[in-house]
């Protein structure tokens, strides 16, 4: 029989990655996991077995594999190993997990990043209700839909490709959509009489469109009726953005992020707490969430500084 410690560690890795996959994560995520563990374990050679993963061996792996690379990649990669033996310690594979003698950088929270301008929202809403004659094939009712559940409901891109036409339940009042999330952590999210009119209205016309519609068909098609895809999806927030002529108030790097963003800090605007948004926006952790309140208090502050009395309180104290 072989010994334990002979095992190729590629041999474990597959082994974990299906098991990962029973939890149905996105096809992004266990490639993601894949890349992480392939990259640290190329830094350790050829054919390496599980006596080979000691601490030491590992940390240099890390330190060669960080090389180049920007923090928040080494963090990733950290976090994928540490999954991984997780998961052998789980199993009886391994006595213990290695990883806590393996250095990892700090990772600030990165700060929310909404749509610039008050009623910046608003104004993507109407736009893109609008025919784009422009366009080849005009779809309003369906570019409104996505926009409206990422601003209305904080999806986010891998969520909203996952939804079903049979996601949003519920008795009239009492709607919402379920939804899975990352790591498959599944939430519901509740939803307005106003986005349900507007989802309702998007399926009628993609009835006209292609057909009949069952609760199980992806909720979301492109133009040619088969199911939207990431590259497509993200064409189309940056098109609708185009059309609003709002391109200029959209952080860089954000995108449809970028409305699940203001679904969040208007949230806190609004009074939420930090437990309801991180309920609503499905985070793991409580500091993501707090983030948002943070920032609302930051432009809180920032509104109350630009008042004209409290210049002219300066000027009479000057």
């Amino acid at each position: 029989m072989q010994d334990e410690q002979d095992i190729p560690v590629t041999a474990l890795i597959e082994e974990f990655l299906g098991a990962r996959a029973v939890r149905k994560p996105s096809e992004h995520t266990l490639m993601a996991y894949r890349r992480d563990l392939n990259a640290v374990l190329k830094e350790m050679g050829e054919n390496v077995t599980l006596g080979d993963l000691s601490p030491k061996a590992l940390r240099a792996a890390f330190a060669a594999f960080a090389a180049g690379r920007a923090p928040a990649s080494v963090y990733r990669a950290w976090s994928s190993w540490n999954s991984f033996f997780g998961f052998l310690v789980v199993d009886g594979v391994v006595a213990g997990n290695p990883m806590p003698a393996v250095g990892k950088p700090r990772i600030p929270t990165p700060s929310p990043k909404p749509l610039r301008g008050e009623d910046t929202p608003e104004q993507l809403l109407l736009a893109v209700n609008q025919s784009d004659e422009r366009q080849r094939d005009p779809w309003p009712e369906r570019d409104v839909a996505v926009v409206a559940l990422a601003l209305c409901a904080g999806l986010r891109l891998s969520e909203l490709l996952a939804l079903r036409a049979g996601s949003l339940l519920g008795r009239p009042g009492e709607r919402r959509v379920e939804v899975a999330g990352k790591g498959g952590r599944p939430r519901a999210v509740p939803i307005e009489p106003e986005l349900d009119a507007v989802v309702d209205r998007y399926l009628e016309s993609r009835r006209l469109r292609f057909g009949r519609v069952s609760p199980a068909d992806p909720l979301f098609l492109d133009r040619k009726g088969l199911p939207l895809r990431r590259g497509g999806l993200q064409y189309l927030v940056e098109s609708c953005y185009r059309r609003a002529g709002i391109t200029d108030r959209v952080p860089r790097g954000a995108q449809l992020h970028a409305l699940r963003h203001t679904f969040a800090t208007r949230l806190a605007e609004d009074g939420a707490n930090a437990s309801e948004i991180m309920r609503l926006l499905g985070h793991a952790s409580l500091t993501t969430s707090q983030g948002y309140i943070e920032v609302t208090a930051a432009h809180q502050r920032a509104a109350v500084r630009a008042n004209r009395t409290n210049r002219a309180l300066g000027e009479l104290s000057a």
